[in-house]
């Protein structure tokens, strides 16, 4: 399916931290190539080279990149500001761009400018960002961040991919928590983009085909449940629960969000 201008949708995709656009194209392309045959995805460097060692040394070759530093607990950031302005002009240039696609910082950094935007605070000109695939995304913890990107639910359609062992699944929660009805893809794996099992690929292109390119769907109401593995295994089917309304956004509990959904993957 095709934007309006006849175009395909387009979709920027952030690379994770000291890593690179080509990285994460690389890493995508470990799902099945035809879930986003229907998009034009572009896969930008981060504004700053790497200032230290990359994870991916030895795996994938440089230059690697980061949109910006910051300090251990995660509080307090460097040449974000930058980063912010740097992104903005980059998306007014190269866009209009119709949804954010990112990994760890890149996901971090998207969903920041999508709840920035939702507040008027950026990309004032540009379209509403109208949905966004998070790979182990965080939210910033600085309040005066908080308080502007985070203010209300952000309403961009959104998919959140969760690892079992990823050592972000609690701020990745967290970050799913601040949408409106998210649906959640959990992983048995750590701090990666994982492979797809047959289950994961089935509920990521049904949403991607209802809420990115609203076509018909059937209207079920269903709050997030934690498969059984082997029995989904067996069917090969996700369950999905009758629920109330929206109304703990909080992350103490199962329920990341009374109006999400989730689908486990049983293949990293």
């Amino acid at each position: 399916m095709e934007g309006e201008n006849g175009k395909k949708l387009k979709i920027l995709c952030l690379h994770g931290f000291r890593t690179s656009g080509s990285f994460l194209k690389k890493q995508i392309s470990k799902w099945d190539p035809s879930l986003f045959i229907q998009f034009d995805m572009v896969f930008p460097d981060g504004k700053y080279p790497a200032g230290g060692k990359s994870d991916i040394e030895g795996i994938f070759p440089p230059p690697y990149y980061e949109w910006f530093q910051f300090e251990k607990d995660f509080t307090v950031y460097f040449n974000l500001e930058e980063c912010i302005s740097y992104l903005c002009d980059y998306i007014t240039a190269n866009g209009p761009f119709d949804g954010f696609l990112g990994f760890s910082q890149g996901a971090t950094l998207s969903a920041l400018l999508i709840g920035y935007q939702a507040q008027g605070k950026v990309l004032k000109e540009h379209p509403p960002i109208k949905f966004f695939i998070s790979i182990s995304g965080s939210k910033f913890r600085d309040p005066s961040i908080c308080d502007v990107a985070y203010k209300d639910p952000i309403k961009a359609k959104s998919v959140h991919f969760i690892g079992e062992k990823d050592w972000l699944k609690l701020p990745s929660e967290d970050l799913a928590s601040a949408f409106d009805k998210p649906f959640i893809i959990r992983h048995p794996q750590g701090h990666t983009v994982p492979r797809l099992d047959e289950v994961a690929i089935s509920q990521l292109r049904k949403w991607i085909t209802e809420e990115v390119l609203c076509q018909p769907k059937v209207e079920v109401s269903v709050c997030e449940h934690e498969t059984d593995h082997e029995e989904k295994m067996s069917e090969k089917t996700t369950k999905l629960e009758p629920c109330g309304t929206n109304q703990d956004k909080g992350v103490n509990s199962v329920e990341i969000n009374k109006g999400s959904e989730t689908v486990e993957v049983a293949q990293a």
